[in-house]
């Protein structure tokens, strides 16, 4: 019987990376037709979750994309141990996904419009936000400040990072100051809360947009739902912490399907993009002011 299973191992892996069940409809579909399909299944529209990689690919302009603040890192300030040191869960985090934490910052275009982008990674623990995260998002945002970029930030976390204890808690106030500074200076700010989108991240950034999108389905929350029956002890509906419940209670402005996404974003960097005024009336306003 081990044999057999031995045998049948390579065949089965094999038919698993053909195959994917849809946990939406619960139907068995090819995986390359979800993946032309935007990682959304033909069959129900459930939206599958998205690497970094394959979110640059459906949104920005071909070969467009420039990371910044690749090199910011962190060690283990806390001294840190659960079942393994932190520095080993990090280390082995960064293999697997190539790079240094759980978000990927930096510059490109949208339709021709320029824009300061920062993707959190599920992959890389969960999209957890520690201080690296807060960091480079924060860089980004002055970044984009100083030059008048609009900033869009895909949210997909599991909330702050454990392992970094009150120094991940601290990145909510740090973002929260930079996109405060973001709306006095009337910089765009643009929030697009994927699945899942939870704990300290939902409660700060992630909701915090001059627009706050989310795709159809995503998870988004604070605490987890038993948390919140235990604790109230009262049975929440069906849907709750859905991206549609949330928009049936106005927490969001529009839930935009994958595939009219970057479209979307086209259009509202057209929308929110300041006014340029031409050299002749500009003349005329200083004129004026003398």
């Amino acid at each position: 019987m081990a044999e057999a299973r031995a045998q049948n191992g390579p065949a089965a892996a094999a038919a698993e990376e053909i195959w994917i069940k849809c946990p939406g409809c619960r139907e068995i579909a090819f995986r390359k037709e979800i993946e032309r399909n935007l990682n959304v299944c033909p069959k129900c529209g459930f939206h599958h979750r998205l690497t970094v990689e394959q979110r640059l690919a459906i949104t920005v302009d071909r070969g467009s994309w420039r990371e910044m603040f690749a090199e910011v890192a962190i060690g283990d300030p806390l001294g840190f141990v659960d079942t393994r040191p932190y520095p080993q869960r990090m280390e082995q985090a960064r293999r697997a996904s190539g790079r240094n934490d759980a978000v990927l910052a930096g510059l490109a275009k949208i339709e021709g419009h320029r824009a300061a982008l920062a993707l959190m990674d599920f992959q890389f623990m969960g999209g957890s936000m520690g201080v690296v995260v807060g960091e480079k998002i924060a860089r980004l945002m002055d970044y984009a400040l100083a030059r008048r970029i609009p900033v869009i930030v895909f949210a997909a976390s599991g909330g702050a990072r454990m392992q970094e204890g009150a120094l991940s808690l601290m990145q909510m106030a740090k973002v929260a100051s930079a996109i405060a500074r973001l709306r006095e200076a009337r910089v765009p700010y643009i929030s697009i809360l994927g699945d899942p989108t939870t704990g300290g991240v939902a409660a700060s950034f992630a909701s915090l947009g001059d627009l706050n999108l989310a795709e159809p389905g995503a998870t988004i929350g604070f605490a987890g739902r038993r948390v919140i029956e235990q604790t109230t002890n009262q049975q929440l509906p069906d849907d709750f912490q859905t991206a549609e419940f949330l928009m049936a209670h106005g927490m969001l402005d529009a839930i935009v399907p994958r595939h009219k996404l970057r479209y979307t974003l086209g259009r509202l960097l057209t929308a929110l993009r300041p006014p340029r005024l031409s050299p002749a009336i500009s003349g005329r306003s200083r004129r004026a002011k003398t």
